[in-house]
């Protein structure tokens, strides 16, 4: 009887060394995909982050402009006062509404800008041309970022949604991010007039 225990037993060591290596591999799959996963989200709120410093600085020139051309217009009280609204908005909330925020001021902005064209002497001011050019290049330095935050949300979203990771993904919670969109308006062609 101790013979055929010891033969059994052996037959099954084979089988268990098996089920002991496939265990092994399945759990570094888990723990290579956990990490990758932490790693692709950490990627993206670093991006985010770059973003916030743009959207911060922004933030910081916008009273400088706004203190510059209140004394000029006079009559664009709306238009100055969407910019103060939509200013407020940049650094409080979700990605989302950040997003749309930033939009809004954009395109609030380019009124300021645009109506700043009826003010020769505005636009003759050096503190305003220095603020529009500081403006502009913080605009800039948004695109680039958001472009890649865009690209890591992708890369970040493949990951949790693709068959098998999904599954290490959904169990440990991780869930798709927001892209960082620009808005419909700046879509559409722009539409020349030649007089």
């Amino acid at each position: 009887m101790a013979g055929e225990e010891l033969l059994l037993g052996l037959g099954l060591l084979p089988v268990l060394l098996c089920v002991g290596i496939v265990g092994l591999l399945l759990l570094g799959y888990i723990v290579m995909t956990y990490n990758r996963l932490v790693t692709l989200r950490n990627r993206v709120d670093n991006a985010w982050a770059q973003i916030d410093v743009q959207l911060k600085r922004r933030y910081d020139l916008i009273p400088n402009l706004m203190e510059t051309v209140k004394g000029y217009m006079k009559h664009e009280r709306g238009t100055l006062a969407e910019v103060t609204k939509y200013r407020a908005q940049l650094v409080t909330g979700t990605v989302e509404e950040k997003a749309k925020a930033n939009n809004m001021l954009t395109a609030a902005l380019k009124s300021v800008f645009a109506v700043a064209e009826n003010y020769p002497q505005l636009k003759a001011n050096e503190n305003f041309k220095l603020l529009q050019e500081e403006l502009a290049g913080t605009e800039n330095k948004i695109a680039y970022i958001r472009t890649s935050y865009n690209d890591s949300v992708l890369e970040y979203d493949n990951a949790t949604e693709m068959f098998p990771s999904s599954l290490i993904a959904n169990v440990f919670g991780f869930k798709g991010k927001p892209y960082f969109e620009v808005p419909q308006a700046e879509k559409e062609a722009v539409k020349v007039k030649f007089d």
